[in-house]
């Protein structure tokens, strides 16, 4: 029963990010801008309290 439901949630979300994609191009654009905000997170000054400033 888990098994199916894993299987039709990943079916789920597999056709959503193909429909937000529709091109390669697309797809690509989308995985830069993921890994330009993993490097701002990074990157990003942390204050005293360690938080980002």
């Amino acid at each position: 029963m888990a098994r199916k439901f894993v299987l039709a949630a990943g079916i789920v979300a597999l056709s959503l990010t193909a429909s937000a994609c529709n091109t390669v191009k697309g797809l690509g654009r989308d995985i830069e801008s993921v890994g330009e905000a993993g490097d701002k997170v990074v990157s990003a000054p942390v204050s005293d309290a360690g938080t980002p400033a």
